[in-house]
């Protein structure tokens, strides 16, 4: 890679690394180690691809269509030797008030299948539109808005009244 561009990635890399690594941590429900390795699979895919990545019109919007698909390859190929634990870690920025509504969510986001977790992600965190996520996800717009749907339920269900007790007056 040439200098000119090793430099621009360098830039975007560490521009948007705060970025993905807090949705990574979101759909790994919380696991942080999980979180970074995703990162850097991400990263290193892009650093490959730089070329063509710099090109397109939306670099982060690419960075974040490869968080995603490498979480939900990782979520795919997971070892059976690894286990889901209810046990999450001291998460950064969780010293403040809101750390009991931070695990709350996140222990409800972790029981939610995987490519249900990546739409809520991916539509309410990211703020993408439907059409975005679909494309993020490859499937349809109507298979977007259906998970969405079902997941926000389930969510729901696992939550019940828990959320009100959280909410600041």
């Amino acid at each position: 890679m040439r200098q000119g561009r090793a430099d621009e990635y360098a830039e975007f890399a560490a521009a948007r690394a705060g970025h993905l690594y807090r949705s990574a941590c979101l759909l790994t429900a919380g696991d942080t180690h999980l979180a970074e390795d995703l990162v850097q699979e991400t990263f290193g895919r892009l650093y490959v691809r730089w070329g063509r990545v710099c090109r397109v019109g939306n670099p982060a919007g690419y960075a974040q269509t490869v968080l995603t698909r490498t979480f939900l390859a990782h979520q795919r190929r997971r070892s059976s030797r690894e286990r889901a634990t209810d046990v999450f870690p001291d998460l950064p920025g969780a010293a403040d008030g809101d750390a009991p509504l931070r695990l709350t969510l996140m222990a409800a986001l972790a029981r939610l299948p995987a490519k249900d977790r990546a739409v809520i992600v991916l539509r309410y965190w990211e703020d993408r539109s439907v059409e975005e996520t679909a494309d993020v996800l490859n499937v349809s717009s109507a298979a977007v808005r259906t998970r969405c749907v079902r997941a926000l339920g389930r969510l729901r269900e696992l939550l019940g009244e828990d959320l009100a007790e959280y909410s600041r007056p």
